[in-house]
């Protein structure tokens, strides 16, 4: 069945979703493995490069094996894939590595769904057929309301708060990353950007964690097991989610990012021990869900006709 189907996209979504639902307790327990503080952002830096790099280089040698050769960008795509790797790479994950170490895995998973909400409040600018409406503007207050519910539960500090709105961030640059990503694919190789575009945002990534001090302790085969576990999450899940965007509907494959939260969630329960079934987690992951079918109602039937 070709990715072009919607039922075998919503399969390979689903999966996508899953992966990276397993990064956030993954990426603290790399934190733990190779000696990371909470307050060394230079180690996470190059944690994140490190990760990110070799996904990159995982992308192109698949591309090499299957093709018998290197994969080749056109000199009019080199800087829009490199503005992608700046934004979906670099952006992103500069946020999410220096949030995460300061609020829960539960939280950053929850807050990651907030970017399916920027893509429809900014799709607007970039796409001039999709404007806002009243059912979208609904689920996006739901959708901010369930994120706020993550906090409503005693216990939460100022280092908290912080983590929270670094992983904010991280989201907006996902959503801009997403409309990126899908003009750069319109007539090119899925495989081929994402293999280059993990590589570039992953050497900034090296580079800055280098300049802001940071050191990895490789003594560990359990680290390294994680990184490469990282590094395998990006790959596929980026390779996959790319190719999707280039033959459907950003508004139809973004709708699955609700799915990260509820992975995460649950992964960060079970691997790290954390309490996530309280009703404040609950009635949060149920806003969320709510918010995001609401705004994406209308988009499906436009899309559909």
């Amino acid at each position: 069945m070709s990715i072009k189907n919607y039922k075998v996209a919503a399969a390979l979504a689903i999966f996508c979703t899953l992966l990276w639902g397993t990064a956030f307790p993954f990426i603290k327990v790399g934190y733990v493995q190779f000696g990371i503080e909470g307050n060394d952002i230079g180690s996470k830096l190059l944690f994140a490069g490190a990760r990110f790099t070799l996904a990159g280089i995982m992308v192109l040698f698949i591309f090499l094996v299957k093709n018998k050769h290197l994969p080749k960008i056109e000199k009019n795509g080199i800087m829009p894939v490199m503005l992608l790797g700046s934004v979906q790479t670099f952006g992103q994950y500069i946020f999410t590595y220096i949030g995460i170490g300061f609020t829960s895995g539960a939280n950053t998973s929850v807050i990651t769904a907030c970017a399916t909400f920027f893509t429809v409040l900014f799709a607007p600018l970039f796409f001039k057929s999709d404007k806002l409406n009243v059912c979208k503007i609904i689920g996006c207050i739901l959708g901010f309301c369930g994120v706020l519910c993550v906090n409503s539960g005693g216990g939460v500090t100022a280092d908290m708060l912080f983590g929270d709105f670094m992983i904010l961030m991280s989201t907006l640059s996902a959503a801009a990353g997403n409309f990126i990503s899908k003009g750069i694919v319109r007539d090119r190789e899925p495989i081929s950007v994402t293999g280059f575009q993990l590589s570039f945002g992953g050497i900034l990534l090296l580079i800055a964690g280098f300049i802001a001090g940071g050191k990895l302790n490789f003594s560990s085969i359990k680290a390294l097991l994680v990184l490469f576990w990282l590094a395998f999450v990006s790959a596929a899940a980026f390779a996959i989610w790319t190719a999707l965007l280039k033959h459907h509907h950003a508004s139809r494959i973004c709708v699955f990012n609700l799915l990260v939260p509820v992975f995460g969630t649950l992964l960060s329960g079970i691997m790290l021990g954390e309490s996530v079934f309280g009703i404040e987690m609950i009635v949060s992951v149920v806003l969320i869900c709510a918010g995001i079918f609401i705004s994406n109602m209308q988009i499906k039937k436009r899309c559909e006709r």
